[in-house]
């Protein structure tokens, strides 16, 4: 699934997430329990996924954990309690990733200028970074991404080998392909909605890979299969992969 890419000559050979189409646990397996959580990201590996996209946040000690939301089910912030308050459920990042042993994993940083727990100075980008680098999984195992450029800009500046993706929910024009690329990140990862066979080639002669969100529809991914695309983020993992193996067998 993973292959080297020399992208231009003035950036270093990076191993990318590219190839056959890439089914995607979104936030684990959640039909197993949780999203987000342990056992949900155990069951993905268990299924055989080719990766796990998960969220990360953190506490007001500066602890990295796995949380979609910015905020707990009562309303208060998670950035507003220590990470030992938390929910046994939720885990810290280093637990996460212990728990996606054996996929690729695609690290979404939480870092919006609407949240509470909004970081402008990108420290948790460095955080992220920090964690990654004291882990013995290669820089190939992991693809961080997220909606705020700036946050994987940072990823980037501190270690060019980690991929970087950059999400988006917008229409993906020319201009932004162009852009992505130029910062050097290797991927965009667009809702599925806004995805057709001419963004994936144009996003493939611009070096990118194009990893899309969320995709719970067999029929919808086995086209997307057919257009060349790299990843698929889902929700029914299960029944995402069934389809592409069947297709495949045609």
């Amino acid at each position: 699934m993973l292959r080297s890419r020399r992208l231009d000559d003035k950036k270093p050979v990076a191993v990318i997430w590219a190839g056959v189409t890439n089914v995607i646990a979104h936030r684990g397996v959640a039909q197993a329990g949780v999203e987000n959580t342990v056992d949900a990201f155990r069951a993905a590996v268990t299924l055989g996924c080719d990766g796990i996209e998960l969220d990360v946040r953190r506490t007001s000690d500066g602890v990295l954990v796995v949380h979609h939301d910015a905020r707990l089910a009562d309303g208060t912030a998670i950035v507003d309690h220590r990470a030992e308050a938390l929910s046994g459920w939720i885990p810290t990042l280093a637990l996460a990733l212990d728990a996606c042993a054996g996929a690729n994993v695609n690290i979404e940083i939480k870092n919006l200028p609407n949240e509470p727990d909004f970081d402008p100075g990108e420290m948790v980008a460095r955080s992220v970074m920090d964690e990654l680098a004291s882990r013995p999984e290669p820089a190939s195992n992991w693809l961080i991404s997220s909606f705020r450029i700036e946050s994987v800009d940072r990823c980037r500046a501190i270690d060019g080998a980690v991929p970087t993706a950059w999400l988006t929910a917008a229409p993906v024009g020319p201009s932004a392909v162009g852009n992505v690329a130029g910062r050097g990140h290797l991927a965009i990862h667009p809702w599925v909605p806004t995805v057709d066979a001419d963004l994936i080639d144009r996003c493939h002669q611009a070096g990118l890979i194009v990893n899309t969100w969320t995709c719970n529809d067999p029929d919808r991914a086995v086209t997307l299969a057919g257009w060349g695309i790299d990843g698929i983020c889902t929700d029914t993992a299960a029944d995402i992969m069934a389809a592409l193996r069947a297709d495949r067998r045609r």
